[in-house]
This record gives structure tokens, C-alpha cells and sequence, in this order.
């Protein structure tokens, strides 16, 4: 048995090492019962995904929750992490395969559970699909600290390996059932938000991956059996940069997007403070400020008339920068009656 294949120690931290072996065994799909455990793996992606989407359509947390459990897409994308580590090409292009095969797999049962909804599933009706078509830095963030913990617990003999997997599940099944979802409804723009979340969750897996292998010792021992040790080096600086370069494109749309909804959330402010200048003192309240699809902005008012000074509130607007074409304030009269018919409050 090779060196990088019985490595089993202990970090000056105490902390025992897995076996390269077991870690192989772990993530990569290989050995005398390679097809059942693609059998397993497609079954549980197919169950998994179903489950999601019905979860996501019905607005279910604890239904996704279960897919979390059930989902199996963590094991190609620390395949693909561990096979770069170790310059296992064959595993590498094996592990990418089943990645790119299983999240479309994903998009398409989400795609087709979409067809039997009656009505379309967008960000606008299900708060699910909202939660993961708008992606921020925050995101990223989450990933690369959920992507060092399933590393971790892939190295480390002392931590349980199946509870980071669920926890970052999370990000990789119910995003990709939304793309489909979003597809089906032809909401384009929430499809490519939801799969950039994917997208993001991968980069940053791969990422902090490479790092703890690093940290670890791991990344040395390809170099230990490298017949040329200078092209090993330059294959596996070519390999770091390109998951670098991946963080980095996806970091850029994720910004765009964090900066999008600051500039919108402050607008959202502005537009309710100006309203609630407006109706202080009067009859009127503000119900909700919603911010709705192409930065428009819908304001909900009730009371009783008169009505404030309108015309003076979108003056006030203009005058601040905003751009009151996009913002719609709605007035409600509201009365309450007794059992007589007799008004007994104005709103």
C-alpha cells in the first residue's frame, strides 16, 4: 500500500487523521460495488429533489428539511475537491460527471413537478423561491464556513461526517429545484439567481476544501509520489487558481446583488418615512411598503378621509432623488360598524 494511501496520524492538535483510503471511499464512486452506490446515489438525488420541490411549491420548511437529509450531491462535489488535492484525474473527471449530471438531474424533476402546479411558482407568490433567487455576499460567506466544516469532518476521524453533509445540503438541492420551478414559469432572471446560489455553494466548497487539505498535510503527499515534481507543482498551482478564479466570478454578480438590495432596502425606507411624515397627525396608516419586480414600490395606506396632502409627498420624493414613477401610494377608507350599523371607530 502506497504512503498517501495508509496515512492515518495525529495533528499536533490530537486530532487523528482519516486514511486517504477511507476518505476515497468516502467521496469517490470506484471499487467492486461502484454500481450500487450510483444506483443509491441517483435514487436518494431523485427522492431528494422531489421532496424539495414539493416543499418549496407548498412553502414547507420542514419538507425541505427532509430533502436536506435525504440529499446525496455533497459526495461528488468533495469528489471533485479531494480528486484535485490528490491529481486523481480519472476520479476527477468521474466526480465533475456525476456533479454536473445530478444538479441537472435536480433542475429537471423540479421542472417537470412544475408543470402540475396550476399556478406559477416565482418569488412573487412563494417565499421559498424568494429566499434563493436573490443571492448576496452573505451567501458566500455561509458556503465557505459550511465548506470548512464538511472538509474538516472529511479529514478528521473524531468528527461526524454526516451532519455537515445535511447542513450543507441546504444550499445545493432546494436551489437547484427552484431553478426548475422558476424555469417552468418562465421567470428567467429568478432561475439564473437560484442557480448562481448553487453555483456559489460549489466554488466556495471546492475552495475551502483545498485550503483544509492544505492545512492538513494532504496536498504533499501527490507531491511525494510525482515522478516530476516541478510539473506536479505547476498542475496543482493551475488547479488553485482555477477554483480561486471561480470564487472570484462568483463573488462579482453576488456583490452587484448585495449592493442591489441595500440601494433598494434604503429606498423602501425612504419612501415609508416620507408617507409616514404625511399622515402624521391624520387618520391614515401605513399598512405595508412592499418592494415589487422592476424596483417598483407599492405603498398601502388605510383610514378615513380627507387625504393627506399627496401631491406634497411626491413633491418631497422628487425633490430627494427618488423616482416617483416607480412608487404607487394606494389610500383604503376603513370604518368600523356595530351590530346597529353605527360607525363606532374611523380606522
Amino acid at each position: 500500500m502506497t504512503e498517501w494511501g495508509s496515512l492515518a496520524r495525529s495533528t499536533r492538535w490530537g486530532a487523528k487523521l482519516n486514511t486517504v483510503d477511507y476518505m476515497r471511499d468516502a467521496v469517490f464512486f470506484q471499487g467492486p460495488t461502484v454500481r450500487s452506490q450510483q444506483t443509491r446515489f441517483w435514487l436518494l438525488l431523485i427522492l431528494a429533489s422531489s421532496i424539495a420541490t414539493a416543499g418549496i411549491v407548498s412553502n414547507s420548511t420542514a419538507t425541505v428539511i427532509g430533502a436536506m437529509i435525504v440529499a446525496p450531491l455533497m459526495r461528488p462535489i468533495q469528489g471533485t475537491m479531494l480528486a484535485t488535492v490528490l491529481g486523481d484525474r480519472r476520479n476527477l473527471i468521474n466526480s465533475v460527471l456525476m456533479m454536473v449530471a445530478g444538479a441537472t438531474a435536480a433542475v429537471l424533476v423540479g421542472f417537470v413537478l412544475g408543470l402540475i402546479v396550476l399556478q406559477d411558482v416565482t418569488a412573487a407568490t412563494n417565499p421559498q423561491v424568494a429566499a434563493r433567487v436573490s443571492p448576496g455576499l452573505i451567501d458566500l460567506f455561509a458556503a465557505l464556513a459550511t465548506g470548512i466544516v464538511g472538509s474538516i469532518a472529511l479529514i478528521r476521524s473524531d468528527i461526524s461526517d454526516t451532519l455537515p453533509g445535511v447542513a450543507i445540503a441546504i444550499s445545493l438541492v432546494p436551489p437547484l429545484c427552484v431553478v426548475g420551478l422558476t424555469m417552468e414559469s418562465g421567470a428567467w432572471g429568478e432561475a439564473f439567481g437560484a442557480l448562481l446560489l448553487f453555483v456559489t455553494n460549489v466554488a466556495a466548497i471546492l475552495a475551502t476544501g483545498s485550503i483544509i487539505m492544505a492545512i492538513y498535510g494532504f496536498s504533499k503527499l501527490r507531491l511525494l509520489e510525482a515522478p516530476d515534481l516541478e510539473a506536479e507543482r505547476r498542475r496543482r498551482a493551475k488547479s488553485y487558481i482555477t477554483t480561486a478564479v471561480m470564487v472570484l466570478i462568483v463573488a462579482g454578480p453576488l456583490t452587484y446583488s448585495t449592493t442591489q438590495v441595500v440601494i433598494n432596502r434604503d429606498r423602501v425606507t425612504k419612501v415609508e418615512d416620507f408617507v409616514a411624515d404625511a399622515t402624521a397627525g391624520t387618520k391614515w396608516s401605513i399598512v405595508s411598503v412592499t418592494q415589487l419586480q422592476d424596483r417598483k414600490i407599492h405603498v398601502i395606506v388605510k383610514g378615513e378621509p380627507p387625504l393627506p396632502d399627496v401631491e406634497n409627498v411626491y413633491a418631497q420624493m422628487r425633490a430627494d432623488g427618488l423616482d416617483v414613477d416607480d412608487i404607487t401610494i394606494e389610500f383604503i377608507p376603513s370604518y368600523s360598524f356595530d351590530s346597529t350599523g353605527v360607525i363606532v371607530s374611523d380606522s
